[in-house]
């Protein structure tokens, strides 16, 4: 009883120990299918202004990685299933003396299917955000391509459009410059006429202070005034002699 016992423990190990192989060969080839996945879009990308290309290109690799995902998944479920026998087995023995090693062999399998299901897990989430991406990225493309080779008219209308929209901003920037411009022009001028009126002010109150200045501006104002009226008469008499002049 024993012996059958010992030799079906030994079967569930055997049979562990090959899904275990097989699983470990299928991962790393799953994990070469996402990175060459990744590359190939890359580059197709960089190559092609278009989306179509990549997508029917990249149609054999999607149906790859839905075959292998499959395969993955079945042999983690068998591989679930041996465990559980060996556990069953671990809780029926008949030796209480080897139920520490057999505990112990049991929990090293468990702990090779854990890291097996968290790495295809891990893959797989990879490879879905990969193509996810690269379908969004086809589709805004696929809406560029669309948007450029839409109609002309259109095209032009929203040019001109933007062009408007600009040359307005422009002259908004200009009329807030030239604005600017004469405020401080007003301020300016309000500064020095606020200085004249000062030095006349004070040119007054000199004058007050001492009368012979005042009676010599005055003077110097009535001469300046006669030069004028002479020179006026002259320029007026030249002025008739060369119309008469003219006439005759």
């Amino acid at each position: 009883m024993a012996a059958g016992s010992s030799n079906y423990w030994e079967d569930l190990r055997k049979q562990a120990r090959q899904l275990e192989n097989e699983l470990d060969l299928k991962l790393v080839s799953f994990s070469k299918l996402c990175t060459s996945y990744s590359s190939t879009r890359d580059g197709r990308r960089d190559r092609y202004s278009s989306d179509t290309t990549p997508l029917l290109n990249g149609s054999s690799q999607d149906r790859m990685f839905e075959t292998m995902a499959v395969e993955i998944e079945q042999l983690l479920g068998k591989l679930t299933g041996i465990n559980d026998k060996m556990a069953e087995y671990t809780n029926s023995a008949g030796v209480p003396s080897l139920n520490a090693a057999l505990m112990h062999t049991l929990q090293r399998h468990r702990d090779i299917l854990q890291d097996y299901t968290h790495e295809f897990h891990k893959t797989k989430a990879n490879f879905l955000a990969i193509r996810e991406r690269e379908n969004l990225l086809g589709s805004v493309r696929k809406d560029i391509e669309s948007y450029k080779s839409g109609s002309g008219v259109n095209n032009r209308r929203t040019e001109l459009f933007l062009k408007e929209h600009e040359h307005l901003r422009n002259s908004d920037r200009l009329i807030e410059e030239t604005i600017s411009i004469a405020m401080a022009t007003k301020e300016n001028m309000t500064s020095q006429r606020g200085m004249l009126k000062s030095i006349q002010s004070k040119m007054n109150t000199l004058a007050n202070r001492f009368p012979a200045v005042n009676s010599l501006i005055q003077r110097i104002n009535l001469r300046k005034r006669r030069d004028s009226l002479i020179l006026g008469g002259v320029i007026g008499v030249c002025t008739i002699l060369l119309l008469l002049y003219a006439f005759h």
